[in-house]
Formats: structure tokens, sequence, C-alpha cells
């Protein structure tokens, strides 16, 4: 299914308004096919993720996702429209540093012959691989969730989730509607935000959503990434007299803010930033602590259980929203290769552009489809809360979606 962009003679050519508007970007590059692949017509689909370092898990999570979406697509037949070539995945660790993640991506543009590259779960590590891919007039298909991502004015960047700032507005708005709904009027917030990308995104939401709302945010605090001391944190939101928490953190970060948290008797409703409180790892780290922690999620497994199983029965665990987003954008990807029938980053790109994606992995994401506007984000997007109960996570709001209803502690 195909939407049209621009005016009757934009339409024409062929042209979409993100392609008019980028008219003089850098000329496609064509680096020769190497070794690696496994086929000569194989369709190399570059990976970058953070495999070690501290976002590690969330690297191999989103490694998972995609490597499960891509054997599928093979024992399928491969790419029917060009006669059943398979996938390749390339898979480059980019570490957990933008330097090392940009350094990657241009090798993996001049060795490897990609159409397009997923990743990479950091958004740091996402802005340094996108001006990359830009110049190699690549597709990027992406669930970071930093604004700036898709606020440059690129034409190859196509991110599948809620920026941050809107995800922190929704944070907030959702956290406000389960307060008056357990009887609780919201009056003071504290915020705590590792100072990334990341980070500052989502704090700046929530900022904006409590000014709106007329909600004091007695406590404002950012902190360095990797935080080794959270005591001054504590001490500072034991102080404020806040009603609810926001910590926007990875996971070693929410890790130590949640157990200092309750380890020094703090048990105010506790409000992750989706990242770190929303994989496995949390509640194998905190144990009983982790009880009834609630999160914002750009997706929840317990949305689509009918492909969100199919990763736990691969790997052993529940699908968290960075396998799932991944998973979902090589579903995209996939139906792009499909509707393009070349493995042409150009003819792949227009389709991402202009091509309602409704079938099959995408539908995994809330609004049960995907497309892509002028900017290269994704309107159907919209966040879910989550919560943890008895060692899962359940939606709990919007009310229309929620899984199971919410422990509040007022």
């Amino acid at each position: 299914m195909s939407k049209s962009f621009g005016t009757e003679a934009q339409r024409a050519t062929g042209l979409s308004r993100r392609a008019v508007l980028a008219t003089g970007a850098a000329a496609l590059a064509t680096p020769a096919l190497t070794g690696r692949v496994f086929a000569q017509d194989a369709v190399n689909v570059g990976v970058i993720m953070p495999l070690s370092g501290p976002n590690a898990q969330f690297g191999i999570n989103s490694r998972n996702g995609i490597q499960l979406v891509a054997d599928e697509i093979n024992a399928n037949g491969g790419i029917k429209s060009m006669g059943g070539a398979p996938i390749n995945l390339v898979i480059a660790d980019a570490t957990s540093n933008p330097t090392q993640a940009a350094t990657v991506a241009q090798r993996m543009m001049s060795q490897d012959n990609v159409v397009s590259v997923l990743g990479a779960f950091a958004s740091s590590l996402t802005l340094a691989i996108s001006e990359v891919t830009e110049r190699r007039g690549v597709p990027l298909l992406t669930m970071s969730f930093s604004d700036q991502i898709t606020d440059r004015g690129f034409r190859n960047v196509f991110q599948i989730v809620s920026v941050g700032s809107q995800i922190g507005a929704a944070t907030f708005d959702y956290t406000r509607a389960l307060a008056e709904q357990a009887g609780t009027t919201l009056e003071r917030i504290a915020i705590m935000y590792e100072d990334t990308a990341y980070g500052t995104s989502q704090s700046a939401g929530l900022r904006s959503a409590a000014a709106a709302a007329g909600i004091e945010v007695v406590m404002d605090e950012a902190y360095p990434l990797g935080i080794t001391d959270v005591s001054p944190l504590i001490n500072q939101l034991r102080r404020s007299d806040a009603q609810v928490v926001f910590p926007v953190s990875y996971l070693n970060d929410s890790l130590l803010i949640v157990r200092a948290m309750r380890q020094q008797g703090i048990t105010i409703p506790t409000v992750g930033g989706a990242a770190g409180y929303i994989i496995p790892d949390f509640r194998d780290g905190l144990g009983e602590l982790a009880d009834n922690v609630l999160s914002i999620s750009p997706a929840a497994y317990d949305q689509a259980p009918e492909y969100t199983e199919r990763f736990r029965e691969k790997f052993g665990y529940f699908m968290v929203h960075e396998a799932q987003e991944h998973a979902a954008c090589m579903g995209c990807l996939h139906a792009a290769l499909e509707s393009a029938g070349k493995a042409d980053p150009d003819a792949i790109r227009e389709h991402l552009q202009n091509d309602v994606f409704d079938q099959g992995w995408a539908t995994v994401m809330t609004g049960g489809k995907v497309e892509f506007d002028d900017k290269g984000r994704n309107p159907h997007a919209s966040p879910l809360m989550v919560q943890w109960q008895n060692g899962e996570l359940a939606t709990v709001y919007p009310k229309e979606l929620a899984k199971a209803e919410v422990v509040w502690n007022s």
C-alpha cells in the first residue's frame, strides 16, 4: 500500500517531499562486495550495535530481534522479488563509544556493500552512525529515541519509535492519569536523568509536560552516565518531598538508583524512562525490589504475543522492547526490499519514505502499522506504560491497551 506526498509534479517525477527537500545530497557510494557473504545474490544488511561495554546487553537483545526476523525471512524463501535472495546480516560491534560507532559504520560502508543499516540502540551511537550513512546515501532504520536523530533534515534516517520528548511527555501524562485513577492529586515530581542524548531528550519532555500542567518539579538533576555513587541523588530526592520520581537511566544506573531508594525506605512511585527498566536484567538485578516499578515503553511484548512469543521460544526470555522495535525495523526493511525488487539503497529509501507497512513484524508496534513522515518519524508510534508484576512486565496504560491493573504506592 502506497501513499503520495508533495505536488502533482513531484509525484510525477517519483520524488517524495523529503527527497525534494534533500536535493543536492551526496551521491550514493557503491563499494565492492567482500567475500564475507554466504551467497552471491545475498542482500547485505548492516547491524551496528553495542555488543561490548556498558550497553552490551541492549545491543545483544537488539541483534537477537533482528536475527529472529532475518532467519524467518530466509526460512520462508528469502526476498521473493529478487529470486529468493537471502538476507545476510553483517554484524559489527559499536562498543558503547560514538567515535568507535562511526568508525565501524565507515568500515561497513566501504567494505560490505550493505543496502541498509539497523541500529544502534543508544541515541549517541545512532547519531554518530547516521552522519556516515547519510553521506553514503544508505538508509538507517533505528529505534533510538533522541529528537536530534530526525531533527537534522537527513533523508536517510527512519525512526520507528516516538521521539524522546514525546516519550517524556507521555511518561508524565500517563503517570498523572494513573495517580488520579488511584485517587492521588499530583503536585510535586522529581526528575533525575543521565546527561546523554537519550536522557536530555526525555527529561525535556517530562519538564515541559509538568510545566504545562502546573505541577512543580522539586528536583531536576542530571548525572553522568555510569555513575558509581548515587547517594547525593537519593539524599536530594529525600529532601525534595516529591510524590513521584522519574529516573531516566540505562541499566547499571537504574539498578543503583532503585536499590538505594528502596534500601533507604523511599517507596514513592518510581517511573523509569524505558531503557534499563524494562529488560529481564532489571528484575534479575533487584529481585523483589523491582516489584511495582513503572516505566514508559515504546512497545510491549504483551501487545503482540503471536509474534513476540517466538522470540521467547528462541532465546529463552521475553521480547524486550529494543528487540521488538528492531524486529519491526527488519520487517519494514523486508517489505521495502520486496517492493524495490533490487538491492539498491536509493530504491529502498523511496519505498521506506512512501509505503505503509501494515503486515508481519511491522504490526508489533503500537498502532499496528508503520509509515514515515517527512522527517523520517513514525506518526503511528505511541508509548505504553508498563509495570513489573510477578516477574513480568504488564501494560497498565492507556486503559484500552492495558493487560493488568496498576499497583500504585501513594
